[in-house]
């Protein structure tokens, strides 16, 4: 089977599917901006296209925002047409379509399969744009006439997918009725096997201090440093928690920039923003406990996990981070967020513990309570990898489900492209 895969980060959320393909005996070919020049990945061609264009100085911004998808849609069509006049003529397209790159690829090959990597479909509301009251949207009776603009890319495609796929029930369950018969909820996986406890895990902080399992440690993990997962809950939480806690370092682990939501005011990163305003509450010597990791090697972050006595997890409802599922993967003692989808994985009380996102002391009495807990750490942590294993285990659940989903698809009818 011919396999073109599409994404502007490639391999992401494709990076073991792909692979698994090509084992397979697949031909798979990815297009994406992310290289420069063609190469070869675990048996994969991968080929460079370059987004071409800019966004209009002055246009609104509602529609700037499609027009940044209009331009990776027609430069990867017009990869895609290069690549046709080369003889690839793909059975199965595989995209995620949230930078708007496939809007135009059943134009080239209206009979291939397309399947869509549906992480979110944007919706306004008290639960969605309006849930954490402390950054009110700047004009909230417009939000859902703007997110009906910014929901374009997903409108269009909806005309052309034949079959999406999501991680969680959460994610599948903000797109509208007409996706959800084509939605099969898989979560990309993890690799259970790698990711294990490990009692003689240490962790080199910053400050050249070392820890290991026998230290006290709490951690916090986000891409980047950044509300939208809480991380200015979990700051304002660090006076009291130090001060409870005098043996314990606090390792935070995430990058400067915005992921996701408003960029913070002045130019400023949320990471400093939120220093700021706690650091005057902190004695240096309890500040010297507080370790901020960066951007770090995968084999750190996985020493991270594996020395943590308690793990704190916090997020808005949106996209469950991987790295939630990979703490329950090393028998982490997690505290989390009960927000939708966090309750898909942590189960209050048998593979972690919830508290509600905006209850700042609640976080702090948990976290103290199960540091001097150790037996309802184990049992906690025994249970979250036992979930972890059940639902979220990459080879023996995830990927079969996912190679199932792409045969499915290849044997389905195919969408034509939209009518003129």
């Amino acid at each position: 089977m011919k396999i073109l895969l599409i994404h502007q980060n490639f391999p992401a959320q494709f990076k073991h599917l792909g692979p698994a393909l090509a084992e397979r005996g697949d031909q798979i070919v990815v297009l994406t901006p992310k290289v420069k020049e063609a190469t070869k990945w675990k048996g994969i061609t991968v080929l460079p296209y370059a987004v071409k264009g800019s966004t209009t100085q002055g246009i609104h911004p509602w529609l700037a925002d499609f027009e940044t998808k209009l331009l990776r849609g027609t430069s990867c069509y017009d990869a895609a047409l290069a690549l046709k006049k080369r003889g690839f003529d793909p059975d199965v397209i595989l995209a995620h379509h949230g930078w708007g790159e496939s809007l135009f690829l059943k134009d080239v090959w209206p009979d291939a399969r397309l399947g869509l990597y549906c992480e979110l479909y944007h919706r306004s509301g008290k639960a969605e744009t309006g849930f954490d009251p402390e950054f009110p949207s700047a004009s909230p009776e417009r939000d859902p006439l703007r997110l009906r603009l910014k929901n374009i890319n997903n409108r269009l495609h909806e005309e052309v997918m034949d079959a999406g796929i999501s991680p969680t029930q959460f994610q599948a369950g903000t797109f509208p009725d007409s996706y959800q018969s084509r939605i099969t909820i898989c979560h990309d996986g993890v690799d259970t096997d790698a990711i294990v406890a490990n009692p003689n895990a240490s962790l080199a902080l910053p400050n050249g201090k070392t820890v290991t399992k026998r230290d006290e440690v709490i951690t916090f993990i986000n891409r980047n440093l950044e509300p939208y997962r809480g991380y200015h809950r979990f700051m304002r939480a660090l006076p009291e928690l130090l001060r409870r806690r005098p043996d314990a370092d606090i390792v935070l682990l995430g990058g400067d920039e915005t992921s996701y939501g408003a960029r913070p005011p002045d130019g400023k990163t949320w990471k400093q923003i939120f220093i700021d305003e706690v650091r005057g509450q902190i004695p240096d010597a309890d500040w010297a406990r507080v370790h901020f990791m960066g951007r770090v090697p995968y084999d750190t972050f996985l020493s991270m996990i594996q020395v943590s006595t308690v793990h704190v997890y916090l997020t808005y409802p949106f996209v469950l981070s991987w790295s939630l599922i990979e703490a329950m993967s090393a028998k982490c003692a997690i505290i989390a967020s009960d927000t939708a989808p966090v309750r898909e994985a942590i189960i209050g009380g048998q593979t972690g513990v919830l508290v509600d996102f905006f209850d700042q002391e609640k976080l702090i009495q948990e976290t103290c309570t199960l540091l001097d807990a150790p037996e309802r750490r184990e049992f906690l942590g025994a249970n979250a990898r036992r979930f972890a294993r059940e639902r979220y285990d990459l080879k023996r659940t995830c990927l079969p489900r996912q190679l199932k989903w792409v045969d499915d698809l290849a044997a389905a009818y195919p969408v034509r492209k939209p009518r003129d």
